[in-house]
């Protein structure tokens, strides 16, 4: 007999400021591309997270992407949206590293508005526990670039422990390869205090 498969299921988020909506078509409105279109744009995404949405075309292409993650239950993409307008505000996404071992890990940007006033931190913990809750994930790693500050305080924020540094592991924005530190939280990990 054999295990059924961890999948993602798409769910919405309600944070009471923010709304984590899936990513895919909807929300893809004309204002929701000029959106990613601005977000590749912005220089702290483009070293930190690079998005391959120079234009609109390539923007739908991008939600394309998402939209099969959700489709295959591999990956889960959140939009942030402020909910008295619907603004975006960045993106939490959770997406299967190991799917049978039940390893997962998790990336997020937010925008230069929505930076500093804690967004990222609980979006981040909102789509950890969803993950470990309803998808069964036993670890879910953060890594991020040594130089990258602010993405090392969201994740201590959220109880990612501290592993150790992968050297030279990633190609960042700037062509160059970076250290990145490990970060990890199990399903069996207490959750962090606000």
């Amino acid at each position: 007999m054999s295990t059924p498969l961890r999948t993602f299921v798409r769910t919405t988020l309600d944070l009471k400021d923010i709304t984590l909506h899936p990513w895919g078509h909807e929300p893809a409105g004309p204002e929701r591309l000029d959106d990613l279109v601005a977000a590749a744009a912005d220089p702290t995404i483009a070293l930190w997270n690079p998005l391959a949405t120079a234009d609109h075309e390539a923007a739908r292409t991008w939600l394309e992407a998402r939209e099969d993650g959700w489709d295959r239950g591999a990956g889960a993409a959140f939009a942030a949206l402020d909910t008295t307008d619907g603004t975006l505000l960045g993106t939490v996404n959770l997406r299967w590293t190991d799917r049978a071992d039940g390893q997962a890990m998790i990336g997020y940007w937010f925008l230069p508005q929505a930076r500093g006033r804690g967004l990222a931190t609980r979006a981040t913990r909102a789509v950890t526990t969803w993950g470990f809750r309803t998808a069964e994930a036993r670890r879910i790693e953060i890594a991020h670039a040594t130089g990258n500050d602010a993405s090392c305080r969201v994740a201590q924020r959220c109880g990612y422990l501290p592993e150790g540094t992968l050297r030279q592991s990633h190609l960042f924005g700037d062509g160059r390869h970076h250290d990145e530190h490990l970060h990890a939280r199990l399903a069996t990990d207490p959750e962090p205090l606000p």
